[in-house]
């Protein structure tokens, strides 16, 4: 089942012509998964002193862009883990209008794309690439 969260566009995220800039897809992609690991009780920075101390830099984006959003769109962003490595995991993305405008209808699909993040253990200050533990490839699988 995806992970759900939402975003209201602000006018830092868009363009001249008052659209959002493509690359801001990419930020609410990167906070919705960081929300998601959150709600499975996981973190992409986990505080010093925890062992093993895991995070997730990301290897690979990619993102297609099909309707425009604008300043002050609600944004339903919706997060499925599509894959699950033997060190990586690859997230889906569907982004889309939650509010009705005349100009633009309520529900349209605005960007799709993925992430894939690699497991990497920074105990020793270095970032050493890990297998997923098993206990966090189960907390993981609840948003397959």
């Amino acid at each position: 089942m995806p992970f759900r969260t939402s975003r209201r566009v602000e006018f830092h995220q868009t363009d001249a012509a008052g659209i959002v800039h493509f690359a801001s897809f990419l930020t609410m992609m990167e906070s919705a998964e960081h929300e998601l690991l959150r709600d499975a009780g996981l973190s992409v920075m986990p505080p010093p002193g925890q062992s093993p101390r895991l995070t997730w830099p990301r290897i690979s984006v990619h993102c297609d862009y099909h309707n425009a959003a604008r300043f002050e769109d609600q944004l339903v962003i919706d997060v499925t883990v599509e894959h699950i490595g033997n060190s990586s995991v690859r997230y889906r993305f569907d982004i889309a209008r939650q509010n009705a405008r005349d100009d633009h209808p309520a529900d349209a699909t605005i960007a799709t794309g993925t992430l894939t993040a690699v497991c990497c253990d920074l105990s020793s200050g270095k970032l050493v690439k890990t297998d997923v533990p098993d206990d966090i490839r189960d907390r993981l699988r609840a948003y397959a």
